[in-house]
């Protein structure tokens, strides 16, 4: 394993907050509300890295006082209030604010209550007109209103199964929040997802209503979805209510309720008040080994988790706007919308990331007023390659922070963001995952910004890179490990009555320690860098995806004997993925062959699942019980040399693995 450059050997910072910055950072003031009233250290006047090191020190040492300080300091409602701030710190099983009841979407819609703020936008929807339309709080609130009672009437109850396969726009977002509304359980699923990928899903949680678009417009093109739906419908015998939303003006199909007569007649919300635990929504995970994990997250804890990250650490309030480019399929778009928790205004963009041009998502930040925009790695990646020059050719004077996940953000892409956006930019290069619907570590909005690395672990998160032996390490890679319990982990996987998947999922390495799968540093300066996954998840444009939902398209074909697909994570910041076929006998990779393997996964998966680059092979390496060897590979692809990459006596042919070990040198990347 790499050592990290020791950080005194490191430049000093691309970027500082200015002492005004600071002073104004609601982290700045909530750290004083905290050391007054709950005994958290006080700051350290002129040195903020150190005040913010001491007062996430106190956040997981005092984990109680520190979460019981966050619900207070952001005014959390409680329908009834709560026994202890933490019953159980076990992990899993951790039992957050116990008797507590609250509703989640109150929350969201509270800002809405202030007269002086009903006709203040609460959403902002663009698509790829680029033109916002704006949704104000008064009618989120009614419409949000309209919904909930129209799925009271509909029979859905707490606990009750609620999905969407739509695009961003602004129905998801109330549908979404109608649902949490009357206690149900949310999920959704992207249109550009082929019916397969979303039964794969849906199916797993049953729901009893689904929200439905006709199609959509991507690349200027528009994508009919009345088939699948057809399908979806007929697969999901679950579903007693199909609402259709007409985004292409096609008549609702027979059976469905159109959306317009759902939320026609806007009515005040009514929040059924549910416990702390209960669950809020379901997000999937790739599958890489299998159906995708059905991940459950509660309305308390995601509500707390997300009101301490948009409003701590990305500094949010009433005065934002907050646009991060995501699908309904990612677990950024919930994080999004949370943004209304804070009373931001959300920005809700459905359409290509990179349409007419490559600068549309600079356009969307200038025309919609953004201040914290939020996008990918490889989208700034690709602006950088293409030219584009967003500081002097938009007008972004009111952006003050650009965010990014997916993957790490290369050194290239801060220095490109420092000189084509703006030189006073806070560079937030953020890492957490689907499984806590949130960050481990990214923005701190009173730290400076070194080139390459995060700024810090997040409050409440006892974030640590450990060895193979479960030692922590600091200036050196180690293993992602959180040692103590957040609120938003799971609280269960959907049909895993035994918890046995949710354990081997986080702790079968470490047990009672979450092991997320992502290697990292800890410099000794406190900041974080991110190396990339520690297993084979694919992770493609911030999107994870996985493997074995490939391996069941492409093996359909039968040219195809077997298959192998690797994400491999470049140095510059790309990411490459190819798929490996091991052909029948008789069978030729022509042209034909070609264009049926990538039509195949586009039609039954998502564009985003099409390789890059498909490439013939003797063979798959497997282990000794018949699994295919994906990790190995993906090391060797990246440059370890073979005897690092694999225990020789554990695989099932050597000389296969040999193969792509001199693939690796012919692409460049093979071992010293």
């Amino acid at each position: 394993m790499n050592t990290a450059a020791h950080p005194d050997h490191l430049p000093g910072p691309l970027w500082q907050p200015g002492a005004d910055r600071i002073a104004r950072a609601q982290l700045t003031r909530f750290h004083a509300w905290a050391a007054e009233r709950h005994g958290a250290p006080a700051a350290l006047p002129g040195d903020p890295a150190a005040s913010y090191a001491a007062l996430h020190r106190w956040s997981v040492e005092e984990l109680e006082t520190f979460w019981q300080s966050v619900a207070e300091w952001f005014e959390v409602r409680f329908g009834t209030p709560y026994d202890t701030v933490l019953a159980d710190p076990a992990m899993p099983g951790a039992r957050w604010f116990p008797g507590a009841t609250l509703n989640y979407a109150e929350h969201a819609l509270r800002a809405g209550e202030d007269p002086a703020r009903a006709d203040d936008p609460a959403l902002l929807h663009v698509d790829e007109t680029h033109e916002p339309r704006p949704v104000t709080w008064a009618e989120l609130r009614a419409r949000v209103g309209a919904a909930a009672a129209a799925l009271r009437r509909l029979g859905v109850r707490p606990g009750d199964r609620v999905s969407g396969y739509l695009p961003n726009i602004p129905q998801a977002a109330i549908a979404f929040l109608a649902t949490a509304a009357v206690g149900g359980v949310w999920t959704s699923c992207a249109p550009d997802f082929g019916a397969r990928s979303v039964l794969d899903r849906f199916q797993q949680v049953e729901p009893v209503v689904l929200f439905t678009v006709d199609g959509y417009s991507y690349g200027g093109k528009t994508h009919d979805r009345t088939e699948t739906v057809a399908e979806l419908r007929r697969e999901l015998p679950t579903v007693r209510a199909v609402v259709h939303i007409p985004l292409l003006g096609t008549p609702a199909p027979e059976g469905a309720l159109a959306w317009d007569d759902l939320v026609r007649e806007g009515t005040e919300p009514v929040f059924e008040q549910v416990p702390f635990d209960h669950p809020l929504w379901v997000l999937y995970s790739s599958g890489t080994t299998g159906l995708p994990k059905a991940i459950v997250q509660s309305q308390g804890g995601i509500l707390l988790e997300h009101l301490k990250q948009l409003g701590l650490h990305s500094d949010l309030g009433p005065e934002d706007r907050f646009f991060w480019y995501t699908s309904t399929g990612w677990m950024m778009w919930n994080f999004l919308v949370s943004g209304l928790l804070v009373g931001a205004t959300v920005v809700l963009y459905d359409g290509s990331p990179g349409h007419p041009d490559t600068a549309a998502q600079w356009r969307i930040a200038e025309r919609t007023g953004t201040t914290l925009y939020g996008t990918s790695a490889a989208y700034v990646m690709a602006c950088r390659k293409a030219g584009v020059h967003p500081g002097r050719d938009f007008d972004l004077s009111r952006v003050k922070c650009v965010a990014t996940t997916g993957s790490p953000l290369p050194p290239d892409g801060f220095r490109w963001i420092h000189d084509e956006v703006a030189e006073d930019m806070w560079i937030a290069s953020v890492s957490g995952g689907t499984d806590v619907c949130s960050c481990f570590a990214g923005a701190v909005p009173t730290l400076p910004v070194h080139i390459g690395e995060l700024q810090a672990p997040g409050l409440g998160t006892d974030l640590q890179a450990w060895d193979p032996q479960g030692r922590p390490v600091t200036d050196e890679v180690g293993e992602l490990v959180v040692t103590r319990p957040m609120p938003s982990m799971p609280v269960r996987f959907w049909n895993d009555p035994d918890g046995s998947r949710y354990r081997d999922s986080y702790f079968e390495m470490f047990p009672g320690v979450w092991r997320h799968g992502d290697w990292i540093t800890l410099t000794s300066r406190g900041t974080v860098v991110i190396h990339g996954r520690s297993d084979s998840t694919l992770n493609r444009q911030g999107v994870r995806m996985g493997s074995a939902d490939i391996y069941e398209a492409v093996e359909r074909l039968p040219e195809i004997r077997e298959s192998l697909v690797i994400g491999v994570e470049q140095p510059d910041g790309g990411y490459w993925m190819p798929l490996f076929v091991h052909l029948a006998p008789g069978a030729t990779l022509d042209d034909e062959l070609l264009a049926r393997i990538k039509s195949t996964i586009r039609a039954e998966l998502s564009p985003r699942h099409v390789p890059d680059e498909v490439i013939e092979v003797p063979g798959v390496p497997h282990t000794l019980t018949g699994k295919r060897i994906e990790v190995p590979v993906k090391r060797l692809l990246q440059g370890t040399a073979l005897d690092k990459a694999v225990n020789p006596g554990s695989v099932d042919d050597l000389e296969l693995l040999r193969y792509y070990e001199r693939l690796a040198r012919t692409k460049g990347v093979a071992a010293d």
